[in-house]
């Protein structure tokens, strides 16, 4: 697009959430009125998914001054999955920039399986957007290292850094996977042929693999996602991880795509960028206000928690988190429109 934007300085205008014992009470009570939620499926494709307990449960708010507000399982560990992909995506765009990384990657909803192969042959191999498993393989062959050690410890120390804490691999959960990852592996090799990735698509596979088997809380994913939100500085370390450009590059693919061919429904009912994997784990960002992380295994057909959903839909009517939401002004008494 030529949108004739260079040197056009970007005004930020966010607003603020209500005070902490509001906040604090609101997030109990999106527990309190799901917990007893039973539908939707754990995923099963992944042995080592299928043994999670269904009843778990955790919703936690960060807000960009570092204060957190939890309820339910919140410290319950869990691997990250695809939600990586979102935190990935804004590490290699800070590294590569906002041109390249919209080249190579894509920003666009496919409104097929997040793990289509035929996305990219109807898009004449090109993975289209970093939330999908297509992009999501483009975008780690991206990845910074002269080697997949290399390029792994990169992955692993910004999303730890994101997370304010060191996150470690689950060991079981990278096994399953690495057994059951045929599908990206052709996938990789269908970037290949088509000449989107230059790297060793098995490596890539691998280093793939072991950036879903991180270990994550719902406590991590809210940081994760304050962070995001505060422009890219972790409020709980003061660390700068990324480049506020970076942020809101990344907050615009995850309202695109972040929730799968459910993303456009998402936004219509929920108006957050958000994004879910397939452990259970769902991260949703209000700009210059907060990020919310939630955690229940139970899965909808798309692959996205259904407590996760139904917890953040509560909030962000309740906090006033939704994008496009506003109210009528009405001037003082007495004064002319």
């Amino acid at each position: 697009m030529e949108l004739d934007v260079d040197g056009v300085a970007e005004r930020v205008s966010t607003g603020t959430l209500p005070g902490w014992d509001d906040v604090e009470a609101l997030v109990q009570k999106a527990h309190a009125r799901n917990a007893g939620v039973t539908s939707g499926t754990v995923a099963d494709y992944i042995p080592a998914l299928a043994a999670a307990d269904p009843a778990l449960f955790g919703v936690c708010v960060a807000e960009v001054d570092g204060a957190t507000h939890g309820a339910g399982d919140v410290d319950h560990a869990f691997s990250i999955q695809s939600i990586s992909k979102a935190f990935v995506y804004a590490l290699v765009c800070d590294e590569l920039g906002h041109e390249l990384a919209l080249e190579r990657v894509g920003v666009n909803n496919t409104g097929l399986a997040f793990n289509s192969v035929m996305a990219i042959e109807l898009n004449d191999g090109h993975p289209m957007n970093p939330m999908v498993n297509a992009g999501a393989l483009a975008t780690t062959a991206l990845v910074p290292g002269q080697t997949s050690e290399a390029r792994w410890a990169f992955i692993q120390d910004g999303l730890s850094r994101f997370a304010g804490r060191r996150l470690e691999l689950d060991a079981a959960v990278y096994e399953s996977e690495t057994e059951t990852n045929q599908r990206n592996q052709a996938i990789a090799r269908l970037l290949q042929s088509y000449g989107r990735i230059t790297a060793d698509p098995a490596e890539v596979v691998d280093v793939y693999t072991r950036q879903c088997s991180l270990l994550v809380t719902a406590r991590d994913l809210a940081v994760m996602g304050a962070t995001l939100a505060d422009g890219g500085v972790n409020p709980v370390t003061g660390e700068r991880v990324v480049s506020a450009h970076v942020c809101r590059d990344t907050l615009s693919v995850m309202a695109a795509s972040g929730l799968y061919e459910r993303s456009g429904e998402w936004l219509f009912e929920i108006g957050m960028p958000g994004k879910s994997g397939v452990a259970g784990g769902l991260v949703a960002i209000a700009p210059g206000k907060a990020g919310i992380g939630t955690f229940s295994p139970p899965l909808d057909a798309a692959g996205n928690s259904v407590r996760g959903q139904r917890a953040t839909a509560f909030l962000s009517r309740s906090l006033g988190l939704n994008l496009f939401s506003s109210d009528v002004h009405h001037p003082a008494e007495g004064q002319d429109r």
